[in-house]
């Protein structure tokens, strides 16, 4: 597999993207790259170890949070979540299993409903983002909902359904959320630079999120998302410490082979060649796997990474605004011919 810097560094000039661009198999690094700025205001650059935002795609670290409870018996995929889980939800099914709040098939009513929703700051007008620092913050958002249909039925991508899992961790292991997926994901798997950071109190070479607007003006997305990430979002990483997450994911570091297996299975179908396992995208070719991949979107946030079996290549593009790393990982793709 040849480098292509000078095409993805054109690629990266055309976009105006802000971030890292970093690829690497299991033995060697075969592309990185930074470029935009960490910090506007001081015009400090973003660097390959820089931490960024990446949205939803950390909803895989809950599902393997998930997944390592299950392996120490302490719950099943097929738990009820009326037999694990405390807290009332009066209007939900009470047959509904882990199973289904992994795959988005729960039918539960989510806060931030991608199919009636556009805007994800209207949540903060109500209850100010600064106040939301837990998972059981988000509870009022959507603990009094209705089904939206029956369990199991279809996929309906659902932030509410990992709001779920992440209190069921909390509740098993006695710890908080966040300081489980450091001391049991994070730790194990060498990412000493990522982290739930608050997004008031942001550690050293950690980029701050931008809102571009048409006549060229900008705001941090400081008010614009949850102070402090959780289950269904919002945790910092740096592009080399996505890669050892996903080398130690698939090297059966973090949960055994025979779990692993479960988390990367195609359990639904979502449209055309895409499916969704256990927090993870699923592209199929026929009946051969050729992409695992997680995505995550806010405001003044974007972000893809993806694992590529055929090849072992595995790329991880954040940045710190809110389009160009989807552009990116397609036109590796396509240099690669890995799609």
């Amino acid at each position: 597999m040849q480098p292509v810097i000078g095409q993805i560094e054109k690629k990266i000039k055309e976009e105006k993207f802000s971030g890292v661009v970093y690829a690497r198999n299991q033995n060697d690094v075969i592309l990185e790259s930074a470029s935009g700025f960490a910090n506007r205001a001081e015009e400090i650059e973003n660097n390959i170890h820089t931490s960024f935002g990446i949205a939803s795609g950390c909803k895989l670290f809950t599902a393997v949070a998930i997944c390592q409870l299950v392996e120490r018996g302490l719950l099943s995929f097929q738990s009820k979540i009326g037999d694990c889980f405390k807290v009332p939800f009066p209007n939900f099914d009470n047959d509904i299993t882990v199973h289904q709040l992994l795959t988005h098939t729960s039918g539960i009513e989510d806060y931030f409903d991608e199919e009636t929703m556009e805007d994800y700051e209207d949540l903060w007008v109500q209850k100010p983002s600064y106040t939301m620092n837990e998972p059981k913050d988000f509870l009022p958002l959507f603990q009094d909902g209705e089904m939206k249909f029956a369990p199991g039925e279809r996929f309906h991508y659902n932030n509410a359904a990992y709001i779920i899992l992440g209190l069921i961790v909390e509740q098993l292991s006695e710890q908080s959320f966040t300081d489980y997926v450091s001391s049991n994901i994070f730790e194990p798997s060498c990412m000493n630079d990522s982290g739930y950071f608050p997004q008031d109190a942001l550690p050293k070479n950690t980029a701050k999120g931008y809102i571009d607007f048409k006549d060229g003006t900008w705001k941090t997305n400081v008010y614009s998302i949850p102070r402090v990430g959780g289950p269904d979002g919002g945790a910092y990483i740096t592009a080399p410490d996505m890669i050892n997450f996903w080398e130690s994911l698939i090297n059966g570091k973090l949960i055994s082979k025979p779990i692993v297996f479960n988390l990367l299975t195609p359990h639904v179908h979502v449209k055309g060649n895409t499916y969704y396992g256990y927090g993870v995208w699923i592209d199929k070719n026929e009946n051969e796997v050729t992409k695992y991949h997680v995505m995550g979107y806010d405001p003044g946030v974007s972000f893809h990474s993806a694992y590529y079996p055929s090849t072992d290549v595995m790329i991880a593009i954040p940045s710190n605004k809110e389009r160009g790393p989807y552009k990116l990982l397609k036109a590796l793709e396509q240099e690669w011919d890995m799609q």
